[in-house]
């Protein structure tokens, strides 16, 4: 009796049998992510956007309580640019943040930039700060987050299972370099089982290039955050086709991301089951946004609705669209 219930306490404690949970907050066109281990801990990718009242900063912590959370554990910032970096202090004032993680100083000068430099040095004062470069893990308990990106650096060996020659890399033409923050984005992987989840901010396309060319670094993932907020300056068929998401999440507002060109490469890449966004595009019209129920938000005037995500350690998980309740299960051994 005295060993069953050491072991009912061992899996408590690992958080054997719960889900791995991944919100992604609308911020109206920024980044906001919020994910959740099967222990408890949290870590939030950006906190998009300063002003209107604070709405970006109460929609994250509306989503963290939801969670159960009573502060967020790690915050990474991919990058210094308003709709990431804008909501930070707004929030840090507001809801306790552990650790603050980034790629060091922001690398772009200039009146807005020394703006944001201030607010986030204020926030910085309220938590702990952890600088990362590629290669680097974040200390999450119960799944694994590999720094693939961060100031513009990528890691130099291909992760555990990847590293096969990439086709698509020869038709691929560079684009002019990029020396904005964009191109320095923190971006990681996100391992929980056999389930695999890449977020790698706003990195832009010749950047992306560097990761799966002319062999793929990261391998096939479960489910992608589309880069960018599905921008065509992002993107490129050699990295999305090389990734194979299952399913695709498009963090969009009404008026920012969903361009139709990336779009077209995002749905047409190989294995891909579904795709979901945070907003109906404007500019993309019917032809170039997904059906209404895989998408949070239909009106540019909207309540904030979210998208979430729960996986299992088999590789199986689901999305669930906030505002209409549709939910869609994926099964295990897809991988």
């Amino acid at each position: 009796m005295v060993r069953i219930l050491w072991i009912a306490l061992a899996l408590a404690m690992s958080g054997a049998g719960k889900d791995l949970d991944i919100h992604f907050v609308d911020v109206e066109g920024g980044q906001a992510t919020l994910i959740v281990t099967p222990q408890g801990e949290s870590l939030l990718v950006d906190a998009g956007w300063p002003g209107f009242d604070g709405r970006d900063a109460d929609r994250i912590i509306v989503a963290a309580k939801k969670a159960g959370l009573k502060r967020i554990d790690y915050l990474v910032l991919t990058h210094y640019h308003r709709d990431h970096v804008g909501g930070v202090e707004q929030l840090a004032a507001k809801f306790p943040v552990g650790t603050f993680v980034d790629h060091g100083p922001n690398r772009e000068t200039g009146k807005s930039a020394e703006e944001l430099n201030a607010s986030y040095e204020r926030a910085l004062a309220k938590g702990k700060h952890l600088v990362v470069k590629p290669g680097d893990r974040i200390p999450l308990k119960g799944v694994s987050v590999t720094v693939v990106t961060a100031d513009g650096e990528r890691i130099e060996k291909p992760l555990a299972g990847a590293g096969a020659s990439n086709a698509l890399c020869a038709a691929t033409a560079r684009k002019e370099v990029d020396n904005t923050e964009n191109a320095r984005s923190t971006g990681f992987l996100l391992q929980y089982g056999k389930f695999r989840f890449l977020d790698i901010g706003d990195l832009t396309w010749n950047k992306e290039l560097d990761l799966v060319c002319p062999g793929n670094l990261l391998g096939k993932v479960d489910v992608y955050l589309t880069t960018h907020h599905g921008l065509e300056v992002s993107g490129p068929a050699a990295i999305v086709h090389a990734l194979s998401p299952r399913v695709a999440i498009m963090n969009n507002g009404a008026k920012k991301g969903g361009s139709p060109a990336a779009w077209d490469v995002i749905k047409s890449s190989p294995g891909l089951e579904d795709f979901w966004q945070v907003h109906f595009a404007l500019a993309g019209g019917k032809e170039h946004n997904v059906s209404e129920p895989g998408i949070a938000n239909m009106e540019e005037k909207c309540q904030g609705f979210g998208l979430s995500l729960s996986a299992k350690n088999t590789g199986a998980f689901s999305v669930t669209n906030q505002r209409n309740g549709v939910s869609k299960n994926y099964a295990a051994g897809q991988r």
